[in-house]
């Protein structure tokens, strides 16, 4: 009994010394890094140089003002495309690629024949109106001699499907009685582009020049009738 008792007091005066261990708190959970979306990056780096080359031009765009806007390192740019000119036909491949995508998306080969070529003129007239960045894009190409479109194999493949949109349109309204027949697709379509090209790349000098503005809504929606009026009359059989 006396021996129970004196154990008793040995494991109790034990207890007292011992130092009390704190909770063990939960363990942060581990956060791992973000991983680096690409196509994201890519595309915010494309967007900020379609602005800065439509703005100054293949020679006068800066890849630093290109990064800074693009919330991303220099070095990005250069890994994803190698240099500023490899960066500049990126950029100039995608402008004319949505172009002629946004043209296929027009579906001219369910609509007669004259009805397809006026929607043709009133597109194309619409899309350099809202995206004038295009024209100056292809303007900076211009004075480089078209030396980055030479090596775009993807720029021939779209270019070839759009010519043979507006050759189907001719065949059709030759067809029809109502286009004449001979018309070079390329030919139509340089005269389409031209028509709006020159309007819009030299609204500025022309409203002093003409003493009017050319960019006012009456003056945009008569020229577009001008351009409409002038390829139908072009084309006509009669």
């Amino acid at each position: 009994m006396v021996c129970v008792r004196l154990a008793q007091v040995l494991r109790a005066s034990l207890a007292k010394d011992r130092p009390v261990t704190p909770p063990t708190e939960p363990a942060e959970p581990v956060v791992k890094p973000r991983v680096r979306d690409a196509e994201a990056t890519k595309a915010r780096i494309l967007d900020a140089a379609k602005k800065e080359f439509a703005k100054n031009g293949m020679g006068g765009a800066r890849v630093d003002v290109i990064s800074e806007k693009a919330k991303a390192n220099k070095r990005m740019i250069y890994h994803y495309f190698g240099s500023k000119e490899g960066l500049f036909q990126t950029v100039l491949e995608n402008a004319y690629v949505d172009i002629r995508t946004a043209e296929q998306k027009l579906n001219l080969d369910h609509l007669e024949p004259k009805l397809a070529l006026e929607r043709l003129v009133r597109f194309t007239w619409d899309y350099y109106l809202k995206n004038p960045e295009f024209i100056t894009l292809v303007n900076s190409e211009n004075l480089h001699r078209a030396k980055h479109l030479k090596k775009s194999e993807i720029i021939k493949v779209y270019s070839r499907k759009f010519v043979s949109m507006v050759e189907d349109i001719l065949a059709r309204g030759v067809a029809a009685g109502q286009f004449r027949s001979g018309i070079d697709p390329v030919q139509l379509n340089i005269t389409i582009a031209a028509i709006s090209y020159y309007y819009m790349t030299n609204r500025f000098t022309g409203s002093i020049v003409f003493e009017r503005d050319l960019m006012a809504k009456d003056a945009l929606e008569e020229r577009l009738r001008f351009n409409i009026d002038t390829i139908l009359r072009l084309v006509s059989a009669e």
